[in-house]
């Protein structure tokens, strides 16, 4: 069976709290806690029986927040409405909605932590 390249990702915080708001605000989705020793997670809604990355946000000593070079883009109905929560809870704007020709729309916005991701949608 072939399958997509990615099955996991991580966004690295440095306040849990903070970072968990505004990932729940902005895309609208609840984080659970996952445990695991010495390393805070909260996964990001994932169904374990269907296509496509599964991830967390993960606060570990010596990992600090912003400043790499990953980026990971959510999957959306229209980015423009995450793009415009983004400030609500504490993020800004990078790039604004923009065509990518017949592959539909990006937004790019950084988090409360410095990260950057995207936003993807067909219109």
């Amino acid at each position: 069976m072939k399958q997509n390249p990615v099955d996991w990702f991580e966004i690295y915080v440095d306040n849990m709290d903070r970072a968990k708001q505004f990932y729940e605000g902005v895309l609208k989705v609840k984080l659970s806690p996952l445990e695991n020793a010495g390393v805070q997670l909260c996964t990001f809604p994932m169904e374990t029986d269907s296509t496509g990355a599964a991830g967390a946000l993960v606060k570990m000593e010596g990992f600090a927040s912003g400043a790499n070079s990953t980026l990971v883009y959510f999957r959306s109905e229209d980015c423009s409405i995450e793009e415009k929560r983004a400030s609500d809870f504490g993020g800004r704007i990078k790039k604004s909605k923009w065509s990518i020709g017949e592959y539909g729309f990006i937004s790019l916005l950084i988090d409360t932590e410095g990260n950057m991701f995207g936003l993807h949608s067909m219109k």
